[in-house]
């Protein structure tokens, strides 16, 4: 009897932690959400309701900020088996943080050549950011530059592998470097395509960078230096 309260437990905590995943990703796509109405009003001219959309996603931005983070750093706090934590950087970390950029320069130059000479269609996703950034430029950059790298990284790869794969084994980094990248890679394309592989290969990649260096602050840095490529 106990063992089956035992895992009966297990099943409703794993419940729990989906539950939160999800809410922290929807909390954050809400507020993504609110941007994309404010970038739409611009077209119509309607500049009142504009900066009123503004305001209020910069005000779910900082919440969604605040309770992520808080919520990252009580995960640590209560059990932190892979030693996450600061990571002074020195010469060989640059050189390796610099050499996982470079790799993931290499993809997205492989994409967009294949883009090119029409292997590939543009994704759908990428358009739409491109559109966003010449409606409503300053905010639209700021957004996808500076804050979605720091949301995105706490969410797929801080809060992700703590919760579902907290063990310190081979098997356990692997399965979740695959999965959080793969999920990843779904949210900016929901379907099976080439695009999407790309999206994910990325997001192994920044899984990988989180486990290797064991500072979330070293994937900020390398999404943060990607989507300036992309973008700017």
């Amino acid at each position: 009897m106990s063992k089956f309260l035992t895992n009966g437990q297990r099943i409703m905590d794993w419940l729990v932690k989906c539950a939160r995943w999800v809410g922290f990703l929807i909390f954050y796509l809400f507020d993504s959400f609110l941007l994309g109405l404010a970038t739409d009003m611009v077209k119509h001219g309607q500049p009142g309701q504009v900066n009123q959309f503004i305001g209020l996603t910069l005000i779910v931005a900082a919440l969604v900020l605040g309770v992520i983070t808080w919520r990252y750093q009580r995960q640590l706090a209560a059990n932190n088996p892979r030693h996450f934590g600061k990571q002074p950087l020195n010469a060989k970390r640059l050189w390796q943080l610099l050499g996982l950029f470079a790799l993931m320069m290499a993809v997205q130059f492989t994409w967009n050549y294949l883009i090119h000479i029409h292997v590939l269609s543009s994704p759908v996703n990428q358009a739409l950011i491109d559109k966003q950034v010449v409606q409503l430029p300053l905010w639209n950059l700021a957004y996808s530059i500076l804050f979605a790298p720091v949301i995105e990284e706490l969410i797929f790869r801080g809060i992700f592998l703590n919760y579902f794969f907290k063990k310190d084994t081979r098997l356990m980094n692997f399965l979740g470097v695959l999965i959080s990248g793969t999920i990843f890679g779904a949210l900016h394309v929901p379907s099976l395509s080439m695009t999407w592989l790309m999206y994910s290969t990325l997001g192994w990649i920044l899984g990988f960078t989180y486990l290797h260096f064991r500072d979330i602050r070293y994937n900020m840095a390398l999404h943060f230096l990607n989507n300036a490529m992309s973008l700017l």
